[in-house]
C-alpha cells in the first residue's frame, strides 16, 4: 500500500491524518516543520506527501519548489487555510498535483489522495514514449522526461512535460483549458484556467524559435491551445 508523508505543524491534525489513513491501509511517515520535511523527502522514497502551506523554517511552497528543482516527482497536495486563488494557482505553479483548503471533510482529502495516487499509475496516452521526437525547436522523450535543444539539456518540470506529451499526443487537434486541467491535474471543477495559460507561457519559452509568434503551440482563443506537428 502507497506510503504517505504528513509535513504539518499541528500535532493534533498529524495525529487525526495518521489514524484514518492508517485505517484506510496506508503507512504514514511524519514531520512538524519544513526543513526536517524536505530532509525526509530527499533521504526516503513516499508515494504521495500531504505538505501544509504554512510551516516552521521552510514553507511549504519552498519545500514544493525545491522537491521539483530536485526532479523528484513524488505528488504532492497542499493543504492551506488561504483560499485566495493567488495562492492555489501559485502551489500549483511550483509543482503541487492538488490542493485542499482548510477546515476539510477528512473523507474528501482521503478521496483526492486515492485519485492522485490512480492518476500516478495511469501515464497520459504514449503514443510517442521512447521516442526522441522534435517539438519546436526541442527534442524531447516522453518517456524518460528528457528534452534537449542545439545548446544542451532543457530543464522543464514534471506538469510541463505532462502538458507538453498531452498536447502532443492530440497534436492538430484543439484541446480546452478544462480538458488538460483534468487530464494533468485531474479537477473534477477546474480551479482557474489561468493555470494552463502561464504554463504554456513556459512550454513556449522553452520550445518556440520566437516564443511571441507560436508555431509549435497555438492559442485556440476562447477554448484552449493545439500542438502542430
Amino acid at each position: 500500500m502507497a506510503h504517505i508523508l504528513i509535513i504539518e505543524d499541528d500535532p493534533n491534525m498529524i495525529i487525526g491524518l495518521k489514524d484514518n489513513f492508517e485505517t484506510e491501509g496506508f503507512t504514514t511517515d511524519s514531520s512538524r516543520d519544513g526543513e526536517d520535511g524536505l530532509k525526509k523527502i530527499m533521504e526516503n522514497n513516499y508515494d504521495l506527501i500531504i505538505l501544509d502551506v504554512i510551516l516552521p523554517h521552510i514553507s511549504g511552497f519552498e519545500i514544493c519548489k525545491t522537491v521539483r528543482k530536485n526532479e523528484i516527482d513524488t505528488p504532492i497536495i497542499l493543504l492551506t487555510a488561504k483560499s485566495d486563488e493567488i495562492d492555489r494557482v501559485l502551489g500549483l505553479e511550483l509543482g503541487a498535483d492538488d490542493y485542499v483548503i482548510k477546515p476539510f471533510s477528512i473523507r474528501e482529502l482521503i478521496a483526492r489522495v486515492k485519485a492522485v495516487l490512480r492518476r500516478k499509475e495511469r501515464p497520459l496516452p504514449a503514443k510517442d514514449n521512447n521516442k526522441d521526437i522534435q517539438v519546436g525547436k526541442v527534442i524531447v522523450n516522453f518517456a524518460t522526461y528528457n528534452a534537449f535543444d542545439s545548446t544542451g539539456p532543457v530543464q522543464m518540470s514534471h506538469k510541463e512535460f505532462e502538458i507538453l506529451h498531452l498536447l502532443w499526443d492530440k497534436r492538430n487537434f484543439t484541446v480546452s483549458r478544462d480538458e488538460i486541467l483534468k487530464i494533468v491535474w485531474g479537477f473534477e471543477e477546474s480551479p482557474t484556467t489561468r493555470t494552463i495559460d502561464n504554463f504554456i507561457v513556459k512550454l513556449r519559452q522553452k520550445i518556440e524559435e520566437n516564443p511571441d509568434r507560436p508555431k509549435t503551440i497555438l492559442t485556440v482563443h476562447g477554448i484552449g491551445y493545439k500542438a502542430i506537428g
